[in-house]
């Protein structure tokens, strides 16, 4: 790989020059423009298509995950890595959503820096090790609330199927349910069908060990159980 070329973008100059005298120190990096702000950001990107962008999110006319929204849109092959003062969650997860394939603070130890630039410029990942925490903690929260959500029982059942989903964890072929609910053989066969549709599964004794896992009826004796595998929807 020939040299990294970098877009700096942040609208305080003498933080973007110090940055930019930093990176020259690096045989590797070619500094190829820089931006004061989003609008500016994306423009310069069209224009001089870097390999990597060093985007600053607090910035007038258009923030920085803003630009780094519309830069991965246009332009997927220019990577971009966030140096910012922001440590709070949202600007990080804003920023990652939008695209931005790291996340650095300002208070970062030079030699990092460089070599975050040097990681995100072919395409890698890199977070700040404080910022790296809120991440993983935030992923942990995801992954405990999806689990919740798939322990709830579905509420998309009608009352009318609940019964029937009672009677054929029990056992009860079509007539007996038919029967003890005052419907036709024909009606409970339509509501078995809605049944399996919306639970998304293929036939009645997955509906009723579906039931049972939900707690909608007490367990099946052994009995019930045989009679359940031999009856035919």
């Amino acid at each position: 790989m020939g040299k990294i070329r970098v877009l700096l973008v942040d609208d305080h100059t003498l933080f973007r020059q110090s940055l930019a005298y930093l990176l020259l120190q690096n045989p590797d990096v070619e500094l190829v423009g820089q931006a004061g702000d989003g609008i500016e950001a994306v423009e310069k990107t069209r224009d001089l298509m870097p390999d990597l962008v060093l985007m600053d999110i607090r910035m007038p006319r258009r923030s920085g995950v803003e630009a780094t929204r519309i830069i991965r849109q246009e332009m997927p092959g220019v990577n971009i890595l966030i140096l910012t003062v922001s440590d709070a969650e949202a600007d990080l997860f804003e920023a990652i959503k939008a695209g931005a394939k790291g996340y650095m603070l300002k208070n970062v130890d030079s030699n990092d820096l460089v070599e975050a630039v040097r990681l995100v410029a072919v395409g890698g990942a890199v977070i700040s090790s404080p910022m790296a925490e809120s991440l993983l903690n935030e992923f942990g929260s995801m992954a405990e609330r999806q689990a919740q959500r798939s322990r709830a029982p579905r509420t998309n059942l009608t009352d009318r199927e609940r019964e029937i989903l009672s009677q054929l964890a029990h056992g009860a072929s079509n007539r007996e349910i038919g029967g003890a609910l005052g419907i036709s053989e024909n009606t409970v066969r339509a509501h078995l069908r809605n049944i399996l549709e919306k639970l998304h599964l293929h036939n009645r004794i997955q509906a009723a060990a579906y039931a049972i896992r939900e707690g909608l009826v007490a367990e099946t004796s052994p009995r019930e159980a045989t009679e359940l595998a031999g009856e035919e929807s």
